[in-house]
């Protein structure tokens, strides 16, 4: 079941990522083209910026596929932390992006040569290519929110960034054609700021899940009150949480009736797993552990002896009395 579920992410993610492969080529020799005859330095940057995220698109989708392959036993937890180092990746060649970005506009602003020049092509090229790339983040973004893929999410900002640098060019364009010459270099180093702070955003992302930092304090609480709707558990306690990829892993501690048999408690542990599984489907593996007392408290059993050294000592005893014993005590 979880390989079936990881091929589907994996084909799911493929598709999108090819849109986006195409869009990429399409519009990256389309402003190489325009751009080299209308003499526009900047669009033809911006086309070579769209052919660069073929890089990525490749990237997404090698990741996605090695992370869908199911456990093994190197691998006990599956190949999800694949995504996560591609996700942070994706975050510092979106940075890089952004220096390089705004290192062309200072050159710019510095070199009046650099300046953009305007014409009508130009303007429409960097138009399209906008809202094509906008049309294509909104529709990735939304995919890996309903899907928690923190990879999808990476390219499709990836994608934007291009969206955001042809939103600059038009800026330049209606600029240089208002009378400021300089507006363009002005708008791209604003577009590298806002880029920047995305990968960061992002790459912060990747590396608390790289260092198993915990889920959302509120789905927390949401797990924890799903647990809690289980008959016999009396609390709970240590829930521990972390990502694997677009999954969720997590452990945790029930406090049941100390009378129960050990069966009955199992029995109850499987069925939080149940519950838990049928109710989060991020969740992916969870590992509940029965509790008789609330060991986050006090320990009681711990310092307590095992059956066999108490049946031992009770032997003992009973034969330093001269007990006749047909067999061997047992404390059932």
């Amino acid at each position: 079941m979880k390989a079936e579920a990881g091929a589907l992410n994996y084909r799911q993610i493929r598709r999108i990522t090819l849109i986006g492969t195409f869009i990429d080529l399409g519009l990256g020799f389309t402003k190489i083209t325009v751009g080299y005859l209308a003499t526009s330095q900047a669009l033809v940057a911006d086309g070579i910026h769209s052919l660069s995220d073929l890089v990525t698109d490749v990237l997404v989708i090698f990741a996605a596929r090695q992370s869908s392959h199911a456990a093994d036993d190197r691998h006990p937890y599956g190949h999800g932390r694949i995504q996560t180092l591609a996700t942070v990746f994706l975050a510092l060649s979106l940075g890089l992006v952004a220096i390089l970005i705004g290192w062309d506009a200072l050159r710019r602003m510095l070199d009046p040569g650099l300046l953009l020049a305007p014409g009508f092509w130009v303007l429409v090229v960097a138009a399209i290519s906008a809202l094509a790339k906008e049309g294509y983040f909104r529709y990735a973004v939304r995919y890996s929110k309903n899907h928690n893929s923190s990879l999808l999410k990476a390219n499709a900002w990836h994608s934007r960034s291009d969206a955001m640098s042809s939103v600059a060019v038009i800026v330049g364009v209606v600029g240089v054609m208002a009378g400021i010459p300089w507006a363009d270099a002005a708008a791209a180093i604003v577009v590298a700021i806002l880029i920047l702070i995305v990968a960061v955003r992002i790459g912060l992302e990747g590396a608390d899940e790289l260092i198993d930092t915990a889920v959302d304090p509120e789905l927390e609480l949401r797990i924890r009150a799903q647990i809690m709707t289980v008959e016999g558990i009396l609390d709970t306690h240590e829930l521990r949480t972390r990502r694997m990829g677009p999954k969720i892993l997590a452990d945790v501690h029930i406090r049941v009736d100390p009378r129960i048999t050990v069966s009955e408690g199992h029995r109850i542990g499987d069925e939080v797993i149940s519950r838990l599984k049928n109710t989060f489907i991020e969740l992916d593996d969870v590992v509940v552990h029965v509790d008789p007392e609330d060991d986050t408290e006090s320990l009681p059993t711990v310092f307590l002896p095992l059956r066999h050294v108490i049946e031992e000592k009770v032997s003992n005893c009973l034969s330093d009395l001269q007990i006749e014993l047909g067999s061997r005590p047992s404390l059932r």
